[in-house]
């Protein structure tokens, strides 16, 4: 059905209160989706604070990585062989969904880097980086990806330290980055042409009446906005929105923890800055450290990612210095740049690492959310297949796999997830260069060892965490853990 244009508004007192949709959140997600509903002819306003805080986009470096993120546990199970292939289709599209933001918005550029350069230095451990490296080679040449070796020292940017240069490199011509600022005016200036509404405000809880879906309440004034679907895309925040959905119910939805993240943005001394993305492959529980060019002489520098019960919002000095540390295996005179700003995010997710996509237990209820590092890469194609849900047409099934309401996704036994825990916890010591006699990191290994496994004892149930949650000791972590257990007994 095709409504006229609705006036855009970023005051919610002055919003329209009834629409066809209402996406709750703000980041590339959710206005992704907002922008294909409301080219659909949709009424749709979109719900978020317009300073996005806690989300997840605004501190991204917006790797196009799709071959660039794979390790050889994704590659090992269904779900993440499935995952990857979201990611290969999520590539395929960003080429005409870069294009159609540039025609329906003010900006120029979208794309921020051309192509991208994986490099296997000497800083990583042999059972992630080299294994790493291997996969992402494996599953280019599984797809047919075009790829290219280099020779480390013909890279023109890179100039690490003598001790961490790299060993190996490849060129993937078909990986790019996106310009996270660009891309957030991009979004919101073409979904308000499309007729589209946004409404700076704070969602403070889901209406349900007769079983289904009715709208939602605005955090102050209790404004209530109508709407026969609604969609959490509210990242690490999307899961507390769930209140008026039977405990029952809500209860076999994984809730989400943090992945919190802290990433730099750097003016090099020089002005120098790589065409090309520059990174590791995934390390020490977070996404390998990688450099993408901004322009004008200024690079992203990024990132950690430390799971927590509840998002952060502001950087610890510990997580800068990591950064600050990797400078040494990208270019030594990176030490002489100038740090413009630190940026601070929350990636969601879920207690068994998958995305919640789809029907969350009331009728015209939906989840878009628990992406981990994936959110933005996969958000035009997980428009389209959100859309295609909320509309009632034809979708891709296989993703059906993530609906919300489920049992944990399991991927791995638990000595596999044990041992991963540990291979990653001893990587994360070399990552931040620790100094230490011969002896001690084998008997730091085997204590590590006990520990995780008297963890996954104490959960006593069938289901496997994954790694990350054994690494981050959080009480309220496994508190959660064991509540979603229990309801799928």
């Amino acid at each position: 059905m095709s409504h006229s244009p609705v006036s855009a508004t970023a005051d919610p007192s002055q919003a329209p209160t009834t629409f066809d949709t209402i996406v709750v959140g703000n980041g590339g997600l959710g206005l992704s989706l907002g922008l294909v509903l409301a080219r659909r002819g949709q009424r749709v306003a979109v719900v978020g604070e317009a300073s996005r805080p806690l989300a997840a986009s605004v501190a991204a470096g917006a790797m196009n990585g799709c071959f660039g993120e794979v390790t050889p546990t994704l590659v090992r199970s269904e779900y993440g062989r499935l995952k990857l292939a979201m990611d290969v289709r999520a590539t395929s599209m960003w080429d005409q969904w870069a294009q159609s933001l540039i025609e329906e918005s003010d900006e120029t550029r979208i794309r921020s880097a051309t192509g991208t350069i994986v490099i296997l230095n000497t800083i990583g451990v042999p059972g992630i980086d080299s294994a790493g490296y291997a996969a992402i080679r494996q599953a280019m040449q599984d797809y047919k990806e075009p790829y290219e070796d280099l020779e480390p020292e013909d890279i023109e940017w890179l100039a690490p330290e003598p001790k961490s240069r790299p060993l190996k490199a490849m060129f993937i011509p078909g990986e790019h980055a996106v310009d996270t600022p660009a891309l957030l005016r991009a979004l919101p200036a073409a979904f308000t042409r499309a007729g589209g509404v946004l409404v700076d405000a704070h969602v403070d809880r889901v209406v349900v009446e007769g079983g289904r879906t009715t709208g939602v309440v605005l955090r102050g004034d209790g404004k209530v906005l109508s709407a026969d679907n609604v969609v959490l895309a509210a990242g690490v925040s999307s899961h507390e929105l769930l209140s008026a959905v039977d405990p029952e119910i809500r209860d076999k939805i994984p809730s989400m923890v943090a992945g919190g993240g802290v990433s730099l943005l750097v003016r090099t001394e020089n002005g120098l800055i790589p065409d090309s993305v520059i990174r590791t492959p995934n390390r020490a529980f977070a996404c390998g450290l990688h450099v993408v060019p901004r322009g004008d002489g200024v690079i992203y520098l990024g990132a950690t990612n430390e799971v927590l019960p509840k998002p952060i919002s502001t950087a610890a000095i510990g997580e800068v210095n990591l950064l600050l540390s990797g400078i040494r295996q990208m270019r030594a005179d990176l030490v002489n740049g100038h740090i413009l700003k630190i940026n601070v995010g929350n990636r969601p997710i879920p207690l068994d690492g998958y995305p919640l996509l789809g029907p969350a237990g009331v009728d015209g209820l939906w989840l878009m959310t628990g992406t981990y590092r994936d959110g933005l890469h996969q958000s035009p194609m997980l428009a389209e297949e959100i859309a295609a849900r909320v509309l009632g047409e034809p979708h891709d099934t296989d993703l059906d796999v993530f609906t919300p309401v489920r049992p944990p996704l399991q991927s791995m036994t638990r000595e596999e997830a044990l041992e991963t825990a540990v291979t990653h916890t001893m990587a994360v010591g070399v990552e931040h260069d620790w100094h230490l006699p011969e002896d001690f990191p084998p008997l730091i290994e085997e204590q590590f060892r006990r520990s995780f496994r008297q963890v996954l004892d104490e959960m006593d149930h069938d289901f496997v965490p994954p790694p990350e949650l054994l690494f981050f000791v959080e009480d309220e972590i496994h508190d959660a853990l064991r509540r979603y257990y229990d309801a799928h007994r």
